[in-house]
């Protein structure tokens, strides 16, 4: 009963003073975005005061020492931690001797914020990445013995989102091994002849042969993401796709060759933060396309793609493996520890190598080849 009799005393203060806060703030901004709350900048918009921000204003004006009032309203919309709800109430109490406003839909976002923060791993630093990728590329070397002296095939496909990392995971996976074993095929947009034949067809000619490792940039798999979502197909020809694909990839597997399916997962943030990069970056530009900027919109129309993608042709034979792939170092590691557990692969390094002494020159001389050398404009630094 005296709860409730205070609740009244302290809403009747607050609209008795309201008039009162809104004359001496009338020209101070609300905050409208999660870069406002954490570094206290003021905007130019009206003076908004909602239900949230008026009990933050009231704990001020009457009792700094009544949490209770605001953290069954936070919990209900964020289960987050007490410890959180305590930070939170500091960034409203903060905000307002600041006189600056924000709105308790912010104050819930910056906290759903703060939990996927903590419960995401620290990025792997760069001196363990290095070391650990080169034992991994070590391993490579010897899965590529295995596979030209097995006279294996493997194909592995990369899928993704525009900006996953295909690339970048393709060319760790390559840096050491032979391109004789280890081929690339990312294909452009099909030709006027490719588009007469049928779907496959051109991809069936990339196929490998004994002894050779295949890595799709993209794959057949394009007429279940871009091709749908960009209507470059029929609904006739995309439901066809998913229909007969997972037949396909069983004469595959029942022909002999390795099908791996990797699909990196990026989210919408990290999305745009790497397009951003593209955009500034001159080095990078160049992976930056309409289709990119057209899939960056899109990015629902894509995730319903994937997931349809996913329903349809996940298989006991041919499964997707998905990579999470928002930190790069972390994504390169897991998904080529994870390629290599796939094969039981014997260790066919050589034994010991000994370099043979050189011939004797029996008076060969080397000549002048200056005028054959190129400028060397770094040559004194």
């Amino acid at each position: 009963m005296k709860r409730e009799a205070f609740c009244a005393v302290c809403f009747a203060v607050f609209f008795a003073r309201r008039s009162e806060v809104n004359k001496g703030f009338q020209s101070q901004p609300m905050v409208e975005s999660l870069q406002d709350i954490e570094a206290g900048h003021k905007v130019d918009s009206p003076l908004h005061l909602d239900l949230e921000f008026a009990r933050a204003t009231l704990f001020k004006v009457c009792d700094p020492q009544i949490p209770q009032y605001s953290a069954p309203v936070l919990q209900n919309a964020c289960p987050v931690s007490q410890q959180r709800l305590e930070i939170l109430r500091g960034i409203q109490l903060s905000l307002f001797e600041k006189k600056v406003y924000c709105s308790s839909d912010l104050i819930m976002t910056k906290a759903k914020e703060m939990d996927q923060k903590k419960n995401s791993p620290e990025k792997i630093n760069r001196e363990f990445y290095e070391r650990t990728l080169a034992d991994l590329q070590g391993e490579l070397v010897k899965f590529q013995n295995y596979v030209r002296d097995s006279g294996l095939r493997v194909i592995v496909l990369f899928e993704g989102r525009d900006s996953a990392g295909k690339g970048g995971m393709i060319k760790r996976m390559t840096d050491r091994v032979s391109p004789r074993v280890f081929r690339v095929e990312a294909l452009a947009a099909p030709t006027d002849l490719e588009r007469s034949q049928m779907y496959l067809q051109r991809y069936l000619s990339r196929f490998p042969s004994a002894g050779e490792v295949v890595l799709f940039d993209r794959s057949w798999y394009n007429r279940a993401g871009v091709e749908k979502v960009m209507g470059f197909c029929g609904d006739e020809e995309y439901n066809h796709f998913l229909e007969t694909t997972p037949f396909f990839e069983k004469m595959i597997m029942q022909s002999g060759i390795k099908l791996i399916k990797y699909w990196l997962e990026i989210d919408a943030e990290e999305q745009t933060k790497r397009f951003q990069q593209r955009i500034s970056d001159p080095r990078k530009i160049w992976k930056l396309s309409p289709m990119d900027i057209e899939a960056h919109k899109r990015w629902y129309d894509y995730s319903r793609a994937r997931d349809a993608m996913f329903a349809a042709t996940h298989t006991g034979w041919a499964p997707w493996y998905l990579v999470e792939a928002n930190d790069k170092r972390r994504a390169r590691l897991n998904c080529i520890s994870h390629f290599l557990r796939q094969f039981d692969y014997p260790d066919l390094q050589p034994g010991k190598i000994e370099l043979p002494q050189r011939q004797d020159a029996e008076g060969y001389k080397d000549p002048d080849l200056g005028s054959y050398r190129i400028e060397e404009p770094f040559r004194s630094l």
